[in-house]
């Protein structure tokens, strides 16, 4: 990384930042089209906004999945096909929606009749589709308060919005963050097939369903420190039962929307930073422990360490005695930390402040989720690596 300045407030910090394996995407998103036949991909830009990332799979013919006016705007400006590129949040004003649709976004996410009404006044004639509330059960996040709604008021409300001239289009599901149970989305294709039933009584047919996210990291660790292992082979099994059950009663026409951010990025994105310190503390209690002060941490780089435990590697300490060590970032802030949920890191006994440390499966949130400099240490830089680039 030599002849780049070092970023102000990371003195000796000079490397730090984050490098996406686009090579790495690109397998994921083959396997995802390989896996589900036909699925039209469009990334959730909110897990890795970062251009070149978004670019390159915009190449690979993705679309994009957006949340906001400015992500809208961002899409399109990496070159989003507008065509594939929907605002997929049912939480926006009259304002988001009226500078979406001069965008040219064509394509709403709704899951209440103030939405569509604010739809119909404020882009006539767009097309929209409605989120299904989901119990979260089996992710690590499970994103079951804030959005989404019943089948019988997805009814009420597609029927309302096909009153008010918008095209009811159709309906979405998110079954968490990092879904490892296969369960998830076989629940969400029932909760399709009774609403497309009612819908079908009333005459309104629909033309797709949006899985949304949820496809998991493939490397990622718990709390523990135990691999995952998330049963990817039986989720795509009940993918492709499951659409080809719902083909069948409701027509062949039928599309199948996937919105993927973590299952595409996560494992593509290593962070590199530096040790601090590596130091030995007696706790009140008595307890004497080892503590890994790193040179990102909670709020520059590490935002999931509460549910989450990283993959260390020490390029100047590829073997040795290592110690078990609580890793924490550079802040002067308490959370900036492992909690007590989970295990203690192995770390190298010899470990010296400036030592090099790659952490593995970063490229999810990471970037989403920093700062503007908690403390004064910087977001991390982000570059990319392969794509034939």
């Amino acid at each position: 990384m030599t002849g780049e300045p070092i970023v102000p407030g990371r003195r000796d910090q000079d490397e730090d930042r984050i490098v996406f394996d686009l090579d790495g995407v690109r397998e994921r998103y083959e396997t995802l089209l390989r896996e589900v036949p036909g699925v039209d991909v469009r990334f959730a830009m909110k897990a890795c906004p970062v251009d070149d990332v978004m670019g390159y799979l915009a190449g690979l013919g993705s679309g994009v999945d957006a949340a906001s006016v400015p992500e809208l705007e961002h899409a399109l400006r990496v070159g989003a096909p507008l065509a594939r590129t929907a605002y997929g949040n049912t939480v926006k004003s009259d304002r988001d929606i009226a500078a979406a649709f001069r965008l040219g976004v064509r394509e709403f996410a709704t899951d209440s009749p103030e939405d569509v009404a604010a739809l119909v006044r404020h882009a006539p004639g767009a097309r929209v589709y409605c989120r299904l509330s989901t119990t979260g059960e089996g992710a690590l996040w499970g994103l079951k308060h804030k959005f989404g709604c019943s089948p019988d008021d997805a009814v009420g409300i597609l029927t309302e919005a096909e009153a008010g001239g918008l095209i009811p289009s159709g309906l979405s599901v998110h079954v968490g963050s990092q879904q490892m149970n296969p369960d998830a989305w076989r629940a969400a294709f029932e909760q399709f097939d009774a609403v497309m039933t009612s819908l079908t009584a009333r005459g309104i047919t629909l033309d797709h369903v949006n899985l949304g996210g949820g496809l998991p990291s493939l490397d990622s660790l718990d709390r523990r420190g135990v691999p995952l292992q998330p049963p990817i082979d039986k989720i795509f099994l009940v993918l492709r039962e499951g659409i080809a059950a719902l083909r069948r009663a409701h027509g062949e026409h039928l599309a199948v929307v996937m919105e993927p951010g973590r299952y595409l990025v996560a494992d593509h994105g290593t962070i590199h930073t530096r040790v601090s310190r590596l130091t030995t503390r007696h706790l009140p209690d008595g307890t004497r422990q080892q503590w890994l002060y790193l040179g990102v941490g909670k709020f520059n780089g590490l935002y999931e360490v509460d549910m989450l435990q990283y993959r260390l590697a020490f390029p100047s300490h590829p073997e040795g005695r290592t110690v078990p060590a609580v890793l924490a970032g550079p802040t002067c802030d308490s959370d900036d930390a492992y909690s007590s949920a989970h295990s203690p890191v192995q770390v190298p006994e010899g470990l010296a402040s400036g030592d090099p440390v790659r952490i593995a499966s970063c490229g999810a949130y990471t970037v989403s989720y920093m700062t503007a400099g908690f403390n004064g240490f910087a977001p991390l830089p982000q570059s990319c690596i392969g794509g034939d680039r």
